[in-house]
């Protein structure tokens, strides 16, 4: 039962980021210290930085004990120790402590880590609530309760799991895929999908089919205007439009197939044709609103509507929670309290007027009943709405263009149905013909008589996937008032070819449905997803659409294959469904892990899975059958083509195996046994001789790599003559023992190189272009202020000039041979900007810091987010998310990367023994009660070096 805190002493009140604590601070009182977390303050360590003591013991593996009920050993983070004494030193000045993070599984296992390493001897209480306003926070300090062991437990299991799997099926991929790759128990399964519907796109066979339109107007013309219908019978026979085809091209039941000579006889025919109304079809028309937010839905929403990636869609939700805007944002419930429906209400009152509202609240029954999603929908805080102008001013624009988003769709909610009428007309005549045949045009609008939550707020649909072809959202469009046998005038008759569309890739918006769909995950780790697939280089984006690399064909296969049952969409899904069996009480931890990793009588382990492997052919796993005679094969430096089979002879080619560079931005539904072709033609002229350098006398040639054409200069062998009279004239050296030291051999001349330019081709490539190609980088001159060249140089990411450390984009390629120094120095004049591309915003800003004065930032970069300062580099910790960081976080991380100076690489082997952390709690002891922490020795966990 909820209990009344305490009213009286010092409270110390510890939530996860700080900007939700200055936020909550600004509502309490001044016997409240409130301060943050920063997100988890212990993890499991890699087994690597386990004690030397402890790397043999049942914990070497996964630093969980396999042997002792799976008890994980967790230690300290590092980048949070200061963090850890922090809370200590305040938690000495106090009488009382709330523990105010999160109210899902992860947030209740923080709070439970912050008990174990704080060990408070004053009474604890738990507190939570969904959005940070004066009200809520009120509430919650009025209904405070003890921390949820089940919750915790739920989430332990989820993070013992994900060790075990990642743990133990990674390293299979590193032996047989490549070194770095990663398996997880749901960024395998999001892979998969993605690859899935690339092999999908990989089989598919286009059809033609042909289809007629025309323009129709009443003879009367009181009855209305023209309209256009569309051919839908002939004969009594339905014609075949796209989805009458399958996915190999064949048409599926009983449609006419209209070919373009057969179209176009029938658009002759039908000049000048009787048309008369064949039937008229009124329906009434009704559209309800759209359920509030869950965290699924605003991701996909915000990837339609705004074009936000779910990683940018959760920062920015993140920080609007935070500071007061919006209600939590990761919950998969469409519930909403008494008082959001009614500050719904009103607000839809007061902006629509009353007709607008329903005389009752909309219901919205949750998808969901987990446990640890026991929060209402996404929401603007409070009991009453604030109106997007009303916060414009105090947010960014992107948080603004989202809380609006939110805002519109909460109204919306609470809004009456959106009503109207929908027509159908069919319109028949008969050809002009010795054998007449009957053609019938249909048509249909949809007249909306009262908006309703429309006025407020309309929901999207992603264009690109499955359910595009069922037809889109009624567009309103009104057909004259026609009775059954009017005559109509029929013309611009038109015959139009269409060819079928593969089925269209995931957007993030579509994966995320298709994840919830599943029942894959949680929303809440979505975006966390979509960006480790990413990351990890499976894959990447095109436009808005996911491709995937062939890297995550090679691994998906070798999943499939080996760990089949780990992929599976059920599998997984279930997975969620057990773990909300444990957040429910209803399953034991310890005995569900068993279960799982050593299996049971009903169920497969994941251990002797990987122990019973067999013998896996790495070369099967990396190798992608093009045609029967050309095979991709994912190797150690990328993707290629290898042909397999002598087209002429149909026997292995003699020789060395022909193989051709797979072009980097080539998608592997575009790579067809045509293009292959082409490209091992390309590969099979070898190196085309250009022409000699009349300066050196080399030969130049053209080559075609991974990365694109490129010509550079065929450096000569040394014969085995000038080999040694090179050795004969360097000086003879002499080891202690007066023995004779080895002569070198002469180091290799590195060869001058050159990239194509977008606008030149391999086959047209002249001598005179290669040679201003291997020129570059061109010197143009010095900065007379600076005293610094300046050169001019094509890089991967277009053409650039370069003084010192400052590179400066110009407009085009061509302009590396005729740009001036006076007009390279006009360009240094002009304040940086990056490069011709559309500038990345900073993912924070933090303002000057207060040792370099300059403006402190994060960015995305190549491994992950990093503070800078322009000067200064850190990554951001791996165990701190972008919404935890704070100005004071960052400055510390700053000056402490100065402090260490640049990095110091130790040695191989110093024959150093790393000293063995000191252990604080063992598996086997239970957590001691303090506060209101109770647990049994069965959920006991190891404290490892938390001090």
């Amino acid at each position: 039962m909820p209990t009344k805190a305490a009213s009286s002493g010092r409270k110390l009140v510890i939530v996860e980021s700080p900007a939700k604590s200055k936020t909550i601070a600004g509502y309490l009182g001044e016997d409240f210290d409130v301060t943050a977390s920063v997100g988890h303050i212990r993890d499991l360590p890699q087994p690597s930085e386990l004690p030397t003591e402890l790397k043999k013991s049942p914990l070497g593996k996964f630093a969980v004990d396999l042997e002792h009920d799976f008890e994980p050993y967790y230690v300290v983070n590092p980048d949070k120790k200061k963090t850890v004494t922090e809370l200590k030193r305040l938690l000495k000045g106090a009488d009382e402590l709330y523990l105010a993070t999160d109210g899902d599984r992860e947030g209740e296992a923080i709070a439970w880590h912050l008990l174990q390493v704080l060990k408070p001897k004053v009474p604890v209480h738990r507190m939570t609530f969904t959005e940070i306003t004066r009200e809520a926070i009120t509430r919650a300090l009025q209904n405070v309760r003890e921390i949820d062991d089940d919750l915790v437990d739920a989430q332990e299991t989820r993070r013992i799991l994900d060790r075990l799997y990642g743990y133990e099926i990674s390293p299979v991929l590193w032996r047989k895929v490549a070194r770095g790759l990663s398996a997880g128990r749901v960024q395998s399964v999001a892979t998969r999908l993605v690859v899935e519907r690339e092999r999908e796109r990989m089989a598919f066979t286009a059809a033609e089919y042909w289809d007629l339109t025309a323009e129709f107007e009443p003879v009367d013309s009181s009855k209305g205007g023209a309209f256009t219908a569309k051919l839908a019978t002939l004969d009594g026979a339905r014609v075949a439009s796209g989805r009458d085809f399958d996915d190999q091209g064949r048409i599926k039941g009983k449609a006419v197939l209209l070919d373009g000579e057969g179209a176009a006889a029938l658009t002759s025919a039908l000049e000048g044709a009787d048309f008369r109304v064949a039937s008229v079809e009124s329906k009434p028309y009704r559209r309800r609103p759209a359920a509030p937010f869950t965290t699924s839905t605003l991701q996909q929403e915000a990837s339609r509507k705004l074009r936000f990636s779910s990683r940018t869609t959760m920062q920015l939700a993140q920080r609007l929670y935070e500071n007061g805007y919006i209600t939590y944002m990761r919950t998969d419930s469409t519930a909403l309290s008494s008082q959001a429906v009614n500050a719904a209400r009103a607000q839809a009152k007061e902006l629509y007027g009353e007709k607008a509202v329903p005389s009752k609240p909309r219901v919205y029954a949750s998808k969901s009943a987990n446990a640890q999603e026991a929060h209402e929908a996404i929401r603007p805080a409070g009991d009453s709405f604030r109106r997007p102008s009303a916060v414009a001013s105090k947010i960014s624009r992107d948080e603004l263009r989202l809380y609006e988003l939110i805002w519109k769709r909460t109204v919306a909610s609470q809004m009456e149905d959106a009503t109207g009428s929908t027509a159908s007309l069919r319109l028949a005549a008969q050809t002009r013909e010795d054998s007449p045949r009957e053609a019938v045009f249909a048509a249909s609008g949809t007249v909306i008589t009262f908006r309703g939550f429309l006025a407020a707020y309309e929901e999207s649909t992603d264009s690109s996937s499955e359910e595009s072809h069922a037809g889109e959202r009624e567009k309103e469009s009104r057909l004259p008032n026609v009775s059954e046998g009017d005559r109509l005038e029929g013309r611009d008759l038109d015959a139009a070819e269409h060819v079928t569309s593969p089925p269209a890739r995931y957007t993030e918006a579509s994966l995320v449905k298709t994840l919830e769909e599943k029942g894959i995950g949680r929303p809440s780790t979505y975006a966390a997803t979509i960006s480790t697939i990413m990351d990890r280089g499976y894959v990447r984006t095109r436009g808005s659409a996911l491709v995937p690399s062939w890297i995550a064909f090679s691994v998906v296969r070798l999943l499939e294959e080996h760990f089949g049952t780990y992929v599976d969409y059920d599998f997984t899904a279930d997975l969620e469904g057990d773990l909300d069996s444990i957040a429910r009480g209803e399953t034991k931890r310890n005995d569900w892990l068993r279960d799982f990793y050593y299996g049971s009588s009903s169920k497969q382990g994941l251990e002797p899975v990987v122990n019973n492997l067999g013998e896996i052919d790495a070369r099967a796993v990396n190798s992608i059958p093009v045609s029967d005679s050309v095979v991709l094969r994912v190797g150690k430096f990328g993707p290629y083509l290898e042909r397999t089979v002598d087209t002429e002879t149909g026997e292995l080619p003699e020789g060395d195996p022909q193989r051709a560079n797979i072009p980097e931005d080539l998608a592997p539904d575009e790579l067809t046994p045509e293009k292959a072709e082409e490209l091992l033609e390309q590969a099979s002229h070898g190196d085309k001789v250009l022409g000699q350098d009349p300066e050196t006398g080399r030969d130049v040639v053209v080559k075609d790599g991974r990365y694109g054409a490129y010509v550079t200069e065929v450096i000569p062998e040394m014969t085995e003559e000038e080999l040694q009279a090179y050795l004969d004239a360097q000086p003879t050296e002499y080891y202690k023992n007066g023995k004779p030291k080895p002569k070198k051999k002469p180091a290799k001349e590195k060869p001058r190189t050159g990239s194509l330019f977008k606008s030149m081709d391999i086959a047209t490539v002249t001598l005179e272009d290669a040679l201003k190609l291997m020129s570059l980088p061109r010197v143009l001159g010095t900065d007379p202020e600076s005293g610094e060249e300046i050169t001019v140089q094509n890089g991967r990411f277009g053409p650039y000039l370069k003084k010192g450390s400052d590179s400066r984009s110009i407009e085009s390629e061509e302009q590396i041979f005729t740009i001036t120094l006076d007009e390279a120095l006009q360009i240094y004049s002009q304040p940086k900007q990056r490069g011709a591309r559309k500038a990345v915003p900073p993912l924070a800003e933090f303002g000057e810091d207060p040792s370099s004065g300059k403006k402190i930032v994060v960015k995305e970069g190549r491994f992950g987010p990093y503070i800078t300062d322009g000067e200064t580099n850190i990554t951001v910790p791996r165990n701190t998310t972008i919404e935890e960081l704070n100005r004071d976080r960052a400055v510390e991380l700053l000056a402490e990367k100065r402090a260490r100076g640049p990095v110091k690489r130790p040695s191989r082997s110093t024959g150093a023994k790393k000293p063995a952390a000191k252990k604080t709690g063992t598996a086997k002891t239970a957590a001691k009660k303090t506060g209101t922490a109770k647990r049994t020795s069965s959920s006991a966990k190891k404290t490892g070096t938390a001090k």
